[in-house]
């Protein structure tokens, strides 16, 4: 557990920002909004562009930094968001905590499970906060799965889809395999939904393909995962993107031996013998800046966070293991 050395009381905790993309400017809205620029102030923020970052900077009145090796050693931080490309996240927070920074970083923590463990421990060393964003336990569609379980019994397959047909494809890094990484872990919170709700896994097996442009590109990817639960229930993972797969889908279905549960987007019902009962969804506007909140009220008043860094490493687990069947094409058991 970190103790704070900064006096937050009657003065802001002042932020620097990594990135400058759509997560990065998410942040920084809220960072400006009424409730929380009371609490904390951002002063720094590096990105890919020179040009892009200054007009960041202008945008939301901060300083443009050259790199983030300098913004994370600037004397006049508290706390370090990192809103950018997957590869960096570990390089990034570890910079960051020994410099005595607190730490908030999108998920995943690193694309190494090794990595990971060593920011955790490092965490811990400096007694400084590392927050590993998944802000989909906060949303709509996570929060009605959990009031909605008890009502459908024993569970026994649950079903995650998330499919984005993009035509052409964009050459960008979420397309790039270094720095991108296994969909499975750059896109840990499809496998976190599924742990959060059923708990520890047994056995991994996973396939994936992928339409290359050349080395380091791809146009398309899709990924398949199977969960075997200690709990009995199996879990299926569907995660794809780009121009190959032509129609998007955000799916959710769970069964069990007393109905099932069915998200279709924004829409949700639950089922039960002769009876469909709609299923209101809240919106997911705004969870950038219920995180961002939520670890500023931790930080100054210790209120308690929705995750720790120890449950993200343990789905990090999982998605490596999809990531290693996925290789070898074998299963791999978790034990």
């Amino acid at each position: 557990m970190y103790t704070s050395t900064t006096p937050y009381k009657g003065s802001k905790i002042r932020v620097g920002l990594v990135g400058i993309g759509y997560a990065a400017k998410t942040r920084a809205k809220a960072l400006h909004s009424d409730e929380i620029a009371v609490k904390a102030q951002l002063v720094a923020v590096c990105g890919h562009s020179p040009e892009k970052t200054i007009a960041f900077a202008q945008e939301f009145n901060c300083t443009a930094i050259a790199t983030w090796e300098e913004l994370v050693n600037l004397a006049d931080i508290d706390l370090v968001i990192i809103s950018t490309i997957n590869r960096d996240h570990g390089a990034i927070a570890k910079a960051a905590l020994s410099q005595n920074k607190h730490v908030i970083v999108e998920y995943p923590l690193a694309l190494d499970v090794g990595e990971a463990e060593e920011i955790i421990t490092l965490a811990e060393t400096q007694k400084r906060l590392l927050h590993v964003e998944h802000i989909e336990m906060l949303g709509g569609v996570h929060q009605a799965l959990k009031q909605n379980l008890p009502h459908i019994g024993q569970l026994f397959y649950a079903r995650y889809s998330t499919i984005k047909s993009q035509l052409p494809s964009p050459r960008k890094w979420s397309y790039h395999h270094q720095m991108f990484g296994f969909p499975l872990m750059a896109a840990l919170s499809r496998v976190h939904r599924l742990v959060d709700l059923f708990g520890q896994v047994l056995t991994v097996n996973c396939h994936t393909r992928f339409w290359p442009i050349d080395r380091e590109y791809y146009q398309s990817c899709i990924c398949v995962a199977q969960l075997q639960f200690e709990s009995g229930l199996l879990g299926q993972i569907t995660y794809g993107k780009g121009e190959t797969l032509w129609h998007s889908e955000r799916k959710f279905e769970v069964h069990g031996a007393n109905g099932g549960i069915i998200i279709n987007g924004e829409t949700g019902a639950l089922l039960q013998p002769e009876k469909s009962i709609p299923i209101e969804i809240a919106s997911r506007r705004g969870l950038f800046a219920k995180d961002t909140g939520m670890v500023l009220e931790h930080l100054i008043r210790k209120t308690p966070l929705y995750i720790t860094p120890q449950a993200s490493l343990y789905t990090l687990k999982v998605a490596d293991a999809a990531r290693r069947s996925a290789q070898t094409g074998l299963m791999v058991n978790m034990a």
